[in-house]
């Protein structure tokens, strides 16, 4: 049933929700408010209705009433609520007369009587015991029955809603301890209690001391604040208005300014100056400032304008960000714009920093990193998979996190992408570089969990993760640097024994073990390896393929050694004992480095076993090299295998390095190759690559012992050429015999500079019997590449007749080929630069070009003749063979067109038949038409490579290969002409402009070519201004990442240096200085090793490092040099090239040196304990 007493929630409506009450669901019950009584309603209604007339006069009886009853009431209580009650009564009739007046003022003929007034005025008409029972009174008061005991409070408390009680006492108190809050930062936020105790008892001590709570406006502190500050302007004033606060209307002058403002314009009306007579320097004199400086002032403005550019600059970051959280590229962008935007920020502070505050730089540094580490979590967010952001993370947390948890997180990103072969680099450079972390053990076992790992990628047992495109060529570069850490750590018998069983394992593999997965044929090699069979390149080897097939059928018994090899006498290991002692210790380290880096195998035709090894670090076990096995499938990839192998031996080859070749570098041949001027020419034939071979290891300065590797390395190596050479393809072979006549070139050049004419008899003896049993091979009868070298070597050996007869002799296999013969073109232009150099050894330049023997040469190639001819030149011949000279030029260039369409590998090498051109322009016109002819082949060369590269986007590896071939190509091409200019501005007046801008455009292109930089230092140091070349250096150096231009920018200024101290002690007459005065020299060279080593690949390059240590302790800065050694520690700890240096330079800290050695198990051959038996012998 529907009850009436409760109203609907709209009472219009009441008599509709009534009858439909009954069918209504419970679901509409919101919409009946239950706590409004109906009767009450109507009942106010009605008296609305009937009142609206006289509200004023009931207003007033019900005050009086209302007067009258609290009159009343006072009577019953006691005192004490009489004065709280007679103040209540008071406040009431204010506020009464107060609404009396406002309803008077604003009119009688119209007032609107609200309900609630209603309601009030039943209230007053309730009887007195409910008056009684809306009040709190004292028991004893109380002299009516017990109900009246009991009151109603029908004051709201909001307490009891938040607290959900009805007694104050259960509301939770605290008491706060400390001002601060946990979780802020304090250098940053900061939060102020106004109740703070701490603030409560300092506010009472100042109020004791000043009489007053809070300063006012009127005290001292404030009034200065106020004085400080510069008034702002909230409105600007137009120009033609009259200031309001001004006291008088201002009279024009005749130029229409003001008087008000002419005073203005003089003085400023303050504090400190009211009556504004003081000019603006006495204004500020008495404020004790001092006048502002233009230069500030203009300063301060640039400062401001580089503040908004790089807040524009930073929200368009974040905008960008925002919209493509996808742009890695944009994410990395904006980490390396955090280093721009903290010179900015912290640059200036910095600088207004007094030299007592050391630590800011340091915690402006540490902020920078920390908001480039907090970007980098929200860029790898935004990219999980991409690696790169992973990388840069990594960079930043190197610098912030300790060396457990980076290692934790570098072996965390490994394992989630194993198949990521420039992942791997990094993880073994970090691994190899980080000092805390490194011992040789730990790094050559995660070389050898890298490639194990990418091997199971590549065979596809790890389903996980696919494989990715050049991984086999990955894993190589990862080999071959696995075997120079090896090897630069002194451990030269492990890392050829790597390279021993990848030869073996690569090139004399059974063909029935081709099908199985790496890891399976690693089992079946381990068999062999252990077996105790000879090896690759030792005495008696068959190859693990032969020794397979002969276990198959039985094996057989190891023969015996009816001739017994003829054993090397040892010498004496200390020849003087009256030396330092760390300089015996030197040599006797260097000479077995030398000698022992061979693996030691017990002789079992001797009876020998492991345990006669005297040293046992010369035994490599199996479990050293198993995990460091590939497989290579590509016959390219197992050539360079083969060459890396025969360059690790010290022959010289043609190969490219690594993207990490700043790591091999080594000594100083890098840089004093060209210092022999008796060749301008033909130097680039014998370069130096700056590597050590193995055995080498002596200090920076040291010279290895005796040339290549001795007896014992030479019938290795013959062995390993021996075993391998049949098994590959007929070019192959040509390039192994190629590399072993220009080892034979190398080691007369080394005799040759040695000055001992014994030496280069012998030494050329045993080189042209080697050349000349090459060239009896069958493959090697026509190859005019080997024949050119043998004549090259007479050449060298000062055999000018022989090596004649041998150019023509090489000519006449090709018949008449010409110039359509690269070989030949190659062969003629050798001989002609030689003939050219012994013209000027003789004495210059001949007169007449009919009379040349290089215009001969060249000629008689051009027309296809024999060069034997004794035929005298006509001039009609040479213009013949200018002709002959064009025309094949722009065949061979419409030529490389065509290969470029075909996409085929490579072309046919032009850079011969251009050198010849250019060369006969030269000795028959002049400079000018031969670098004519270089420009013309290059711009062509380089207008096909950008258009290929242009149109290069998913295309075949060919394409990529034909684009490496002309870049190599144009880069031999700049070094021909670079050289014939130098030559020509040695033996004749050529302006310097020409050649210098042709080398720095070439060396703008090729930053890394050793040969221009050679040439470049050279001509640049022979003037007093280097301001050109610094400024060339510095822009090459800023636009590249390799280290071979900063470490010629070192060398240009040590040379300039050195010729400087040279000057300044010619000037003492022969008096010998103390030390030269400083003239700013070696500032600018320490300042170019430390951005060089700044770095990533300056960080982690030997040879610079190397260098700056003598470089300080030529300077006389031994301090210095030590602390660049432990700070070199911290970059290359695995090179002991870098620890014999320091036993070189500081030789009172040996002892501590050994033992650090010994810690990261580097290589040490001579125990000091060992050296002190030696030396007591």
């Amino acid at each position: 049933m529907f009850d009436s007493s409760i109203m609907a929630l709209f009472p219009a409506f009441a008599e509709e929700v009534s009858i439909k009450a009954e069918d209504s669901p419970k679901e509409f019950d919101w919409l009946k408010n239950k706590s409004f009584q109906t009767q009450d309603a109507l009942s106010l209604h009605c008296r609305f209705l009937e009142k609206t007339v006289g509200t004023q006069d009931a207003t007033e009886s019900r005050d009086a009433s209302s007067v009258e009853e609290l009159d009343g009431d006072e009577s019953k209580v006691p005192h004490k609520k009489k004065r709280k009650k007679s103040e209540k009564k008071k406040k009431k009739r204010k506020k009464h007369k107060k609404q009396r007046g406002h309803s008077d003022s604003s009119g009688t003929d119209s007032e609107t009587i609200f309900p609630s007034d209603l309601k009030k005025e039943q209230d007053t008409d309730r009887p007195e015991s409910d008056t009684f029972a809306s009040k709190f009174l004292w028991l004893d008061d109380l002299t009516s029955a017990q109900k009246e005991a009991f009151c109603v409070d029908q004051k709201p408390d909001p307490a009891n809603w938040t607290y959900k009680s009805l007694y104050r006492g259960d509301v939770a108190r605290y008491r706060r301890k400390g001002g601060s809050i946990l979780g802020i930062n304090p250098h940053r936020q900061v939060v102020v209690w106004d109740d703070f105790e701490s603030n409560k008892k300092q506010k009472a001590k100042d109020k004791k001391k000043h009489g007053c709570g809070d300063e006012r406006y009127y005290s001292t502190a404030n009034r200065q604040l106020l004085i400080s500050e510069a008034p702002v302007l909230i409105l600007p004033m137009p120009g033609n208005c009259i200031s309001m606060g001004a006291p008088f209307l201002a009279l024009c002058d005749d130029k229409g300014n003001t008087t008000h403002n002419l005073r203005s314009d003089r003085s400023q009306s303050t504090s400190l100056n009211p009556l504004g007579v003081y000019d603006p320097s006495t204004a500020l004199w008495v404020q004790g400032k001092g006048k502002p400086d233009e230069a500030d002032q203009k300063q301060d403005t640039q400062a401001a304008e580089s503040s908004s550019f790089f807040t524009k600059k930073t929200e368009d970051f974040n905008k960008r960000l925002r919209e493509q959280p996808e742009d890695t590229e944009l994410w990395i962008e904006f980490i390396h714009y955090q280093d721009e935007l903290a010179t900015t920020v912290f640059g200036g502070e910095q600088e207004t920093q007094s030299s007592d505050h050391t630590e800011c730089p340091k915690l402006s540094y540490r902020a920078v990193l920390e908001k480039k580490l907090s970007i980098a979590d929200r860029a790898v967010a935004s990219n999980p998979s991409c690696i790169s952001l992973q990388l840069e993370r990594l960079k930043i947390c190197q610098e912030l996190w300790e060396s457990s948890v980076l290692a934790k997180e570098w072996k965390k990103l490994v394992f989630l992408h194993p198949n990521s072969a420039p992942l791997w680099k990094e993880y073994l450079l970090f691994m190899q570089s980080y000092f805390s972390n490194f011992s040789v053990s730990k790094v050559n076992s995660a070389y050898g969990k890298c490639l194990s790992t990418l091997c199971a990628v590549r065979d596809g047992s790890m389903v996980s993760h696919p494989a990715l495109p050049g991984v086999e060529e990955d894993m190589l570069d990862i080999f071959i640097q696995q075997c120079n850490f090896l090897r630069q750590a002194g451990h030269s018998e492990k890392a050829t024994s790597l390279f021993q069983a990848m030869i073996e394992f690569t090139f004399l593999k059974p063909e029935s073990l081709q099908k199985l997965s790496t890891k399976q044929q690693v089992e079946f090699f381990e068999t062999f390896w252990d077996s105790g069979e000879a090896r690759v390149g030792e005495p008696g080897s068959k190859g693990w393929k032969t020794w397979m097939l002969q276990q198959e059928r039985g094996g057989w018994l190891q023969p015996s050694a009816d001739e017994e090899e003829d054993e090397e006498e040892e010498e004496e290991e200390v020849k003087d004992r009256n030396q330092p002692r760390w300089k015996v210790w030197l040599d006797v380290e260097s000479s077995r480095e030398a000698a022992h880096w061979l693996p030691w195998r017990p002789d079992k035709s001797k009876g020998q076993s492991e345990d006669d090894c005297e040293d046992p670090d010369r035994q490599v076990l199996f479990d050293d090299i198993g995990q460091s096995m590939i497989c290579l499938s590509s016959p390219e990839l197992q050539l360079r295998l083969l060459l890396h192998f025969l360059s690790f031996l010290g022959l010289p080859v043609n190969i490219t390095t690594s993207s990490q070749s700043g790591m091999l570098l080594e000594n100083l041949s890098l840089l004093t190759q060209n210092d022999n001027f008796a060749r301008p020419l033909t130097f680039p034939e014998l370069l130096h690559t700056g590597m050590n071979s193995v055995g080498q290891m002596t200090t920076l300065q040291g010279t290895p012992k005796g040339i290549g590797l001795g007896k014992q390395g030479g019938k290795f190596l013959n062995n390993v050429i021996a075993m391998i050479q049949p098994l590959l393809p007929t070019h192959h072979r040509a390039i192994l015999s190629l590399s072993q006549i220009q080892n034979e070139k190398l080691k007369v050049l080394q005799s040759a500079c040695s000055s001992k004419k014994k030496g280069i008899h012998s030494q050329g003896k045993k080189s042209k019997r080697i050349a000349k049993r090459l060239l009896k091979e069958p493959e090697n009868r026509s190859s005019l590449e080997m024949w050119r070298e043998y004549a090259h070597l007479e050449w060298l050996l000062g055999n000018l007749d022989e090596a004649r007869k041998v150019f023509v002799t090489a000519a006449a296999l090709e018949g008449s080929s010409g110039l359509t013969s690269p070989s030949l073109c190659n062969l003629t232009l050798l001989w002609a630069q030689l003939e050219i150099e012994n013209t000027l050894d003789i004495g210059g330049r001949q007169k007449d070009v009919t009379a040349s023997p290089a215009v001969c040469i060249l000629t008689r190639l051009a027309e296809g003749t024999s060069v034997s001819s004794s035929e005298q030149l006509s001039p009609v011949s040479i213009l013949k063979a200018r002709k002959s000279y064009d025309q094949a030029l722009n065949c061979t260039l419409s030529t490389l067109d065509q290969v470029s369409l075909k996409q085929d590998n490579k072309g046919q090498s032009c850079r011969g038949q251009v050198g010849c051109y250019a060369l006969f322009q030269y000795l028959t016109v002049g400079i000018k038409p031969a670098s004519d002819v270089y420009a013309l082949a290059r711009n062509r060369m380089e207008e096909l490579k950008q258009r290929l590269t242009g149109g290069l986007k998913n295309s075949e590896a060919g394409c990529k290969d034909f684009i490496s071939y002309l870049s190599s190509e144009c880069e031999g091409l700049a070094i021909q002409q670079a050289a014939l200019l130098a030559y020509h501005n040695k033996v004749s007046v050529f302006p310097l402009a020409q050649l210098r801008q042709m080398l720095t455009g070439a060396l703008s292109t090729w930053p890394c070519c050793v040969a221009l930089w050679s040439i470049y230092i050279q001509v640049e140091n022979r003037y007093h201004s280097a301001g050109r070349a610094r400024r060339f250096f510095h822009s090459v150096m800023r636009n590249t990442t390799n280290v071979v231009p900063s470490i010629f920018a070192i060398v240009a200024e040590q040379q300039r240096k050195q010729t400087v101290d040279a000057a300044q002690r010619s000037c003492c007459h022969g008096t010998a200085l103390p030390s030269l005065p400083e003239n700013g020299l070696g500032h600018r060279i320490r300042r170019l090793f430390e951005n060089a080593t700044k770095t990533k690949m300056g960080a982690h390059c030997p040879l610079l490092w190397r260098m700056y240590m003598y470089f300080l302790i030529s300077d006389g800065k031994v301090d210095q040099a030590k602390g660049i050694f432990y700070k070199a520690l911290q970059n290359i700890p695995w090179t002991k090239g870098l620890y014999m240096d320091a036993v070189q330079l500081f030789p009172e800290h040996l002892q501590e040196f050994v033992d650090l050695m010994t810690e990261k198990e580097l290589r040490l051959r001579l125990p000091l304990e060992e050296l002190d038996i030696l030396l007591e012998d």
